[in-house]
Parts: structure tokens; C-alpha cells; sequence
């Protein structure tokens, strides 16, 4: 028997277990096809089970007509909750769970003292505050997500997103990233935050990992990855430089994105 010719729930049934970038290549095959991956039915298997709990802390109402609606919506830009200290998105191709940590959901050493941190806002960042490094010598940023947030049974990775606007003292200086879950094992390694390091003298940040250009303008660049196993546990990310003693200043943190690692 030909897929054309199964009722329209066993149609929706197996595109159910497919991904959301397959139903929607699905929907051309026929009309049966289209109006099974159109349904609610479907959809609804991509979204979270806990979903209307994290849609209920955005400060914005959302209303849409269908879940496909509201799939679409969510996978194309990502909401506010929390009270405003992280957004939440579902990742487009699988529906897995993102989430952004901003710089208030952070631990900022200093971050307190005007002297060496400001509270500032940006026009390009998702989230009313950012940190912006006046002046500190000691650069220690430390975050953490409970593992049950997460989509389980998955493969994710962690990334500063931040900006260097004046900036002065990474050029020199490797920064330390680590990612872990408490507990387990983890993964530390050097980066360097300037994107530009070709003709540097500091032979200490020449072929270390540098930021790439994200699509909202901001950098990132990958602090690690973890396996999400699903069980309670936490994962603890960090930014440190604290062994060179020379002064930085001009990071503007947005915060600690945390999503599905994309597969080769």
C-alpha cells in the first residue's frame, strides 16, 4: 500500500515520529499529507510536555491558532521568562530546548561594584541589562541550569555570547572556559576572546579557539559540552581569567547560551 492511501491519522501518527524539518518537507507529498502535517496532533509531539509552564512566565501573552503556530513561533525567536533573566527557544530542527542565561543569571565576581562592572542596556541584546566590564584584573563568571530544563537524552553545548567594544587586556591573555555537571566530569580549555588574533605579537593566544559572529550581531564562542542525561542534576559553566593580573576591560556580557549541539 502506498503512504497516499493510509488514513490520515496513521499518516500523522508516522510523521509524529519524524522530526519538525520532515513534516514540513512532508506536506508537499499530497493532500492527505499536507492536512496530516498540519495537525495539532503532530505538533504537539514536538513541543516540550512542560511547555505551557514556560510560556506561562513570558511577560508577553502568547495566543496562537494552532501548535504548529506555536512551534514555528518559538523555534524563530526566543521569549522572555523568568522575570526577564532568560529566554527560552526551541531548536528548529529537532524542537530540542534552548536556553540563554543572561548576564543578571549569572554569578559576576565584582559585578556589584561600580568601580569594575556596569549595568548597562544595549539595543541588540534580547534582555533589558547587560554587564559591561569597566576595569578588573580578576574575571570570574560563573552559571548554572538545572539538567531537568533541558530536552533529555541529549547532546548540548554552552557559549558566552558577548561583544568587545574598546576593549583592551584579552589580546594577550587566554581566558579559561569550562563546562561541567556537578559532580561528573568536564571539559576545560583556553580561547581567546578577540575574533581577530592574525598579526598579534602574543604568541600565547595564536591557535587558540576564537568567537564567531552570531546572526543577532552579538560573538560566541563554545565554552563545551555535556550529555543531558535527564536526571537532576546541574551544569555549571564558567569564564575565568584571573592568573595574568593585567587589567581588562570593554567585555560586554549578554549572557551563556545553552542548545543542542548541531550533528556533523
Amino acid at each position: 500500500m502506498e503512504f497516499e492511501g493510509l488514513p490520515e491519522g496513521c499518516i500523522a501518527s508516522i510523521l509524529s515520529r519524524t522530526t519538525p524539518a520532515d513534516v514540513c518537507r512532508f506536506c508537499i507529498v499530497s493532500k492527505t499529507f499536507y492536512s496530516a502535517a498540519e495537525s495539532d496532533a503532530v505538533w504537539e509531539t514536538f513541543l516540550p510536555s512542560d511547555i505551557h509552564s514556560i510560556i506561562s512566565q513570558s511577560p508577553s501573552p502568547l495566543h496562537f491558532s494552532s501548535k504548529k503556530a506555536l512551534f514555528l513561533a518559538l523555534s524563530h525567536r526566543p521569549i522572555l521568562i523568568d522575570q526577564g533573566k532568560k529566554t527560552f527557544q526551541l531548536d528548529t530542527k529537532t524542537g530540542n530546548k534552548c536556553y540563554m542565561l543572561s548576564a543578571r543569571a549569572l554569578t559576576v565576581v565584582w559585578a556589584d561594584t561600580p568601580h569594575y562592572w556596569n549595568w548597562t542596556t544595549h539595543p541588540h541584546s534580547r534582555f533589558p541589562e547587560v554587564a559591561e566590564l569597566r576595569d578588573v584584573c580578576w574575571l570570574e563568571i560563573r552559571g548554572v541550569l538545572n539538567c531537568l530544563a533541558l530536552s533529555p537524552n541529549t547532546q548540548y553545548a554552552a557559549y558566552l555570547v558577548f561583544k568587545l567594544i574598546d576593549a583592551r587586556g584579552f589580546e594577550n591573555r587566554p581566558v579559561e572556559l569550562s563546562v561541567n555537571i556537578f559532580g561528573g566530569k568536564g571539559s576545560t580549555k583556553n580561547v581567546c576572546l578577540c575574533p581577530n588574533v592574525e598579526g598579534l605579537r602574543a604568541s600565547r593566544v595564536q591557535g587558540l579557539p576564537t568567537p564567531n559572529v552570531r546572526s543577532d550581531g552579538w560573538w560566541e564562542i563554545e565554552m563545551g559540552e555535556f550529555f543531558n542525561a535527564g536526571l537532576e542534576d546541574e551544569v555549571q559553566m564558567s569564564v575565568m581569567e584571573i592568573k595574568g593580573g593585567n587589567w581588562k576591560r570593554g567585555l560586554f556580557v549578554e549572557g551563556i547560551e545553552v542548545r543542542p549541539q548541531e550533528q556533523n
